[in-house]
């Protein structure tokens, strides 16, 4: 092969690579939108084969009785990850980021980034139906 096609495929190799990060970079970084969604931390993992990464999803409830709706949710940084684990079984507000067009799976397998999290207020944890120990009996 010339010195020549080989200096040209090792510039547009490296030119793709380039452009491959810095459209990761920009993906990452540039925020599409971002809010808060409430509920109730429903499944909250590490997961992955390669790039692990903590994966969850809340549900929403509206009003007593209706079917809640389902927000799934990816977390980049542990003490987000930590802090949504401390507060399992209490109703949350999750603050998010959704980063459109990430190119890879290895920074969260959804397009929401969850930033923060907070407990709400003024609510307690609801009672068990039946007292620790006890299982309902099929008559």
């Amino acid at each position: 092969m010339p010195a020549k096609l080989t200096r040209y495929l090792i510039v547009a190799v490296v030119a793709i690579v380039l452009l491959f990060a810095a459209w990761t970079w920009l993906a990452l970084t540039w925020s599409y939108s971002e809010g808060e969604r409430a509920g109730y931390v429903q499944k909250f993992s590490k997961k992955g084969w390669l790039c692990k990464t903590w994966e969850g999803e809340i549900a929403m409830v509206t009003m007593p009785g209706a079917i809640p709706e389902k927000f799934a949710f990816s977390v980049r940084d542990e003490t987000v990850a930590e802090a949504i684990n401390r507060l399992a079984g209490r109703r949350v507000v999750l603050h998010y980021q959704q980063h459109k067009f990430v190119p890879t799976s290895c920074f969260g397998e959804t397009e929401y980034f969850v930033v923060g999290v907070r407990a709400v207020e003024g609510e307690e944890l609801p009672e068990p139906a039946l007292p620790q120990g006890q299982l309902l009996q099929p008559r």
